[in-house]
């Protein structure tokens, strides 16, 4: 956690511009302009006892779901990693890897880490253009992925 120096143990909220996405091994390290989608839901399970005398169900914790997870970065000369990644994809076959998202604090230390196990791209949308436009050219990257670690390595 980040603190303003003045007081012991007074701490507050860390800025989420400063992050890093290691995306595997010749992703590591790459530099995205946004990442969205970080959430988990638990289905619900409506079950009602027999011999309960309210009539109504009882909610249970069903099944984890994962949202995916939406990362966007500026497109480079001869980069198609993301490219190359999705087409590995055929057939029922493939290549899911680990992709670890990290929040910095002002130092570059990791304040909080998720970790995407058994990620891979589901959609990749390239840049729009347009003749009389001025932004920097944007890829977006969705991934799908089965389980979320949360730690503060």
């Amino acid at each position: 956690m980040a603190t303003d120096g003045s007081k012991e143990g007074s701490t507050w909220p860390m800025p989420k511009f400063r992050f890093e996405v290691d995306l595997g091994t010749e992703l590591e390290g790459v530099a995205f302009q946004e990442v969205s989608g970080l959430d988990v839901e638990n289905q619900i399970i409506e079950y009602r006892k027999n011999n309960n005398p309210i009539f109504s169900a009882e909610n249970l914790p069903g099944i984890v779901k994962y949202g995916n997870v939406t990362m966007k970065r500026g497109v480079f000369v001869n980069d198609n990693a993301f490219w190359n990644w999705h087409k590995e994809i055929s057939m029922n076959t493939i290549k899911r890897r680990t992709v670890l998202i990290k929040l910095l604090d002002e130092n570059g230390a990791v304040t909080i880490q998720w970790q995407l196990n058994n990620a891979w791209p589901t959609k990749i949308t390239s840049t729009d253009l347009k003749s009389d436009g001025n932004e920097v050219a944007i890829d977006t990257l969705e991934l799908a992925y089965e389980q979320i670690i949360i730690s503060d390595e």
